[in-house]
């Protein structure tokens, strides 16, 4: 009797798909990140109805496993994807395969074998003429022995050179020869391999994305500030480059790339605080630990599920459900602002980053920035005036850290640090020196002089004067001469200031009689004194936005801002006087 139960289904053999990354696939995009780069890889192969088992050989071993991606196009599912090292090929070879590297590895054993026999003669010569007393020696024949070593030495030195040069020269024939008979070495680079389980519905062509992140890759931003003295309202302008660097062992050709100025973060969040008690001490017996039980290891194909996705299928409850034909969706490259975070900049067309650890230089954008000029000299330690400039960056780019060549009126000047600036911030770029701006400190001119009757008080009045020269052809604003005055720690010292005419008021704790340095926030008298056309004084501190107007002058510093004509120059007058009882010895006064 016919049996009515059917038969079961027939098993199809699994179809395996060897491909090898380099050869097999194009890069499509590569974003570099500070430290790292994220590679996006695509491969088209054929699928046959089934099973099918793709298997990826030679991606870059600094792969940060737990980064890969995959995903797709067309009527397939990926069933799992597996990570792992490619096992170091087998080098027992049979080298007697091929007769000629038969005798290359003859060859190469009979100079290596000769090759130590010199150098143990070497050794055994220099030991011999260590150890030779010229006590039991003829002096008529020391000279015998001294020429006739250096000979021999000679000879064995120039038989060494030839040898090592033989074994050399052999090793390059033995890798030949190996290539002939088993291919190229492999590069050790490359040494991960991915495995992908894909299920086809019908046969045909299918398209395979790897999306995996890579260490060894970096960009670093470097920057060129061209100043204009002669321009008024964009006198700066700020070349923006990259410095992109690689050694993943993956050659980037002609690929689309971009660069990210966020930096990725993994497994970071906002850190919380232990509890904080207090306690009487009380010695305890030391503890005594268990070895904990070590933690099941986890199947791998929850790995691959918890890692990976795919856009074959959507991931619900596995890999079941299917959206056939979806695309995928790749991210349009272009120069975007993300706000004050982090900025996205894409490099103009097709670049090649050979995987060669170089520093290979683009050009992200050149900006045309406002900026306010400042000369700043402290001719007390040096006369030599620095020019700046506070930058806006009136831009929608994030400025990264780097260092920049700084160029005035076409001149290379000095070499500079960007901070980290956002758009619409603003930032000081020191420009180095200008000589044209000269500042003479002259000598001090001091008076000394008695008063009182039957308290004697004595009155030094020290005079201190500067010159600023503009050798330029225009005038500079904003030329800022820092000095000082000395501040007393002793009540029977009194400093006043005279010159420049600072508010006047009540003394101030810091010992300069005569300077109102707690006066009212109120007067604005107490921040800033004109002192004549063009000339500003006041206390350091005091052009701040919202200064202390209690603390200024405690220091002793201040500050003159002067308008300097062409060709023309300013004085400034410091004017200063102590007063202490008759024969008082004072410390630290020059």
């Amino acid at each position: 009797m016919a049996s009515n139960v059917d038969s079961p289904p027939s098993f199809q053999p699994i179809n395996a798909i060897e491909l090898v990354s380099k050869e097999s696939s194009k890069i499509t995009g590569v974003s570099v990140y500070s430290g790292r780069a994220e590679v996006t890889r695509s491969f088209k192969f054929n699928v046959k109805t089934g099973q099918n088992q793709v298997t990826v050989n030679g991606l870059p071993n600094v792969l940060d496993r737990d980064s890969l991606r995959v995903e797709g196009r067309g009527a397939a599912t990926i069933h799992d994807v597996t990570i792992s090292s490619i096992p170091s090929p087998d080098n027992d070879e049979d080298d007697s395969t091929s007769p000629e590297l038969a005798v290359l590895l003859v060859r190469k054993e009979h100079t290596s074998r000769a090759l130590e026999r010199c150098k143990k003669s070497t050794e055994a010569l220099q030991h011999y003429l260590s150890t030779l007393s010229t006590q039991h020696v003829d002096v008529a024949q020391l000279g015998k022995i001294v020429k006739e070593y250096d000979a021999t030495a000679e000879q064995l030195d120039d038989r060494i050179l030839q040898l090592e040069k033989q074994l050399k020269d052999t090793d390059k024939e033995i890798e030949k020869e190996r290539e002939k008979l088993w291919g190229a070495k492999p590069d050790d680079s490359l040494g991960i391999r991915a495995v992908i389980g894909v299920f086809a519905d019908v046969e045909g062509e299918v398209e395979i994305v790897l999306i995996y992140a890579v260490h060894g890759a970096t960009w670093n931003a470097g920057y060129d500030i061209r100043v204009d003295m002669q321009s008024k309202e964009e006198p700066v302008t700020l070349i923006y480059k990259a410095a992109i660097t690689q050694r993943t062992g993956e050659d980037w050709s002609d690929v689309p790339l971009t660069l990210e100025t966020a930096t990725p973060t993994f497994g970071l969040g906002v850190p919380t605080l232990d509890p904080w008690t207090l306690s009487t001490y009380r010695p305890q017996a030391p503890a005594v630990y268990a070895q904990a039980a070590p933690a099941p290891m986890s199947r791998r194909s929850k790995i691959a599920n918890d890692t990976f996705t795919d856009t074959f299928t959507h991931d619900v409850g596995g890999y079941l459900a299917r959206t056939a034909g979806a695309p995928m969706a790749h991210r349009e490259l272009q120069v975007s602002s993300k706000g004050t975070v982090s900025a996205t900049f894409e490099v103009p067309g097709l670049i090649i980053i050979p995987s060669d650890n170089a520093a290979h230089n683009v050009t992200i954008v050149e900006l045309k920035l406002s900026a306010s000029l400042s000369w700043v000299c402290v001719p007390k330690k040096d006369t030599k005036t620095h020019l700046s400039a506070k930058i806006k960056n009136a831009s929608q780019y994030a400025l990264l850290r780097g260092t920049a060549s700084v160029y005035v009126d076409g001149s290379f000047i000095s070499r500079s640090e960007v901070p980290a600036v956002s758009p619409d911030e603003s930032f000081d770029c020191p420009l180095g020196l200008d000589p044209s701006i000269r500042v003479t400190y002259h000598p001090q001119a001091k008076k000394k002089s008695q008063s009182g009757f039957y308290t004697k008080t004595t009155t030094l009045v020290v005079t201190q004067q500067i010159t600023v020269h503009n050798t330029k052809t225009v005038a500079v604003d904003r030329v800022r001469i820092v000095d000082q005055v000395p501040v007393s720690e002793d009540a029977q010292i009194q400093v006043n200031l005279v010159s420049p005419g600072l508010h006047k008021g009540s003394t101030s704790s810091s010992g300069i009689g005569s300077v109102s340095a707690g006066s009212s926030k109120e007067d604005p008298a107490a921040k800033l004194v004109t002192v004549a056309k063009g000339i500003t004084a006041f206390w350091d501190g005091a052009d701040e936005p919202e200064p202390e107007v209690e603390a200024l002058g405690r220091n002793g510093k201040l500050n003159w801002v002067c308008t300097v004509p062409p060709q023309g120059k300013v004085n400034l007058v410091l004017q200063w006087e102590v007063a202490s009882p008759a024969r008082t010895e004072i410390a630290g006064l020059f």
